[in-house]
């Protein structure tokens, strides 16, 4: 279909395209000066004295997060099914289990109430997830984090630039906070992510980690004026450092980040006023005074809907838009549900909101026409 309308793209202008021909032509295509300018610039976006530390994708960065806050293997990590498999798989990497929590069904996040009831001898840390660029409960996660000792590692992947009492994600009080820029993100590089902490030695190690346990960075020696080839490899590390090409895409990308945000608030009100009156559930919204990323709009189809979840999103296919379903809970996979014996009921929150939800296309570069074409639809769907 020639019209279909995907679920997301990218906002790539000339700015970036200018910026990865400047990174081509200056001969540094890996980690080099430009990923230190990113690196630089995001640290100050965040504030609150941050260090920011460049990955080639959030899932390295939650694993070099979780390495050096000290998960080791046995270890146990508190987090919710309701998300994509990476924030699990990671505790895994390190030899850790992680232990599921549902979440609460009015927010899609981490329910911190159940939180408590989870925690063993061996739980080392909580990772909470920030859904659809909503922040989860902080103080109550925090609170527990301190009362048991443990460490926390956010994934706020969707969560750029969401606030929680009028505070950035990524100054709370936890060990370190884990961004996203995969293509659908808030700001794009293709693949890549970023850690954020104000923790001088967990910024240390995930340095360290993040290029083979090399304690220099490639770039450093490979500038210097003076000789200055002698490294030593101080631990085995991973290979997860982000790339100049893809950092001159964030460095553009973050000049952007409050206007794309401001026009996925603007696009969500404008869903919420044209869906309100069909057997829907809206997204819930941040409280007063704080910021909602937007990186989802999902909506929950009610029990007195004429269709199903599945045959909506078929319909919307058949009518040229594309949909997605945010998430299919971990539990319900083979993976996780054979390693740890889990059952469906096991998350009944978690559950229920799976079984009804399904994510509209929100992505700034829709104009008002794509968006109301999908409204018509699915009225024409549920009406």
């Amino acid at each position: 279909m020639n019209d279909f309308l995907p679920f997301a793209l990218p906002d790539i202008g000339e700015e970036e395209i200018d910026e990865v021909v400047d990174s081509l032509r200056s001969g540094w295509l890996t980690t080099g000066p430009k990923t230190k300018r990113f690196e630089e610039e995001f640290a100050l976006f965040i504030g609150d004295g941050v260090e920011a530390i460049s990955v080639n994708s959030a899932t390295a960065g939650l694993h070099l997060a979780l390495e050096a806050v000290g998960v080791t293997a046995g270890d146990e990590v508190i987090t919710t099914p309701y998300t994509f498999t990476a924030t699990a798989e990671v505790i895994r990497y390190l030899g850790a289990h992680p232990v599921f929590v549902d979440i609460d069904p009015n927010t899609f996040n981490i329910d911190p109430t159940k939180i408590e009831k989870a925690i063993t001898l061996r739980t080392r840390a909580i990772v909470p997830v920030h859904f659809a660029g909503l922040s989860c409960d902080m103080d109550a996660v925090m609170e527990i984090a301190e009362k048991y000792g443990l460490k926390v590692v956010e994934d706020a992947s969707h969560a750029l630039p969401t606030t929680y009492r009028g505070k950035l994600v990524g100054t709370f009080e936890s060990d370190a906070t884990v961004y996203s820029f995969y293509v659908t993100k808030a700001i794009a590089t293709g693949e890549g992510g970023m850690i954020v902490s104000r923790h001088v030695e967990v910024a240390k190690r995930c340095r360290v980690m993040r290029l083979h346990g090399i304690n220099r960075d490639v770039f450093n020696r490979y500038t210097s004026a003076k000789p200055s080839w002698h490294y030593e490899v101080v631990a085995p590390g991973f290979k997860y450092n982000m790339t100049d090409i893809a950092a001159s895409l964030g460095i553009q990308q973050l000049k952007k980040v409050k206007a794309f945000q401001a026009r996925r608030a603007e696009m969500a009100a404008y869903y919420d006023a044209a869906l309100g009156d069909l057997p829907v559930i809206l997204p819930p919204k941040a409280t007063d005074g704080d910021m909602h990323a937007w990186h989802l709009y999902v909506l929950r189809l009610r029990d007195d809907a004429p269709v199903s979840r599945d045959r909506f999103i078929e319909l919307m296919t058949e009518n040229g838009i594309g949909c997605s379903v945010h998430f299919i809970p971990l539990h319900l996979h083979p993976y996780w549900r054979d390693t740890y014996n889990l059952k469906p009921q096991d998350f009944p929150n978690s559950l229920r909101v799976y079984e009804r939800a399904v994510s509209l296309p929100l992505y700034t570069k829709m104009t008002e026409k794509d968006q109301k074409r999908v409204i018509d639809t699915v009225k024409k769907i549920l009406a």
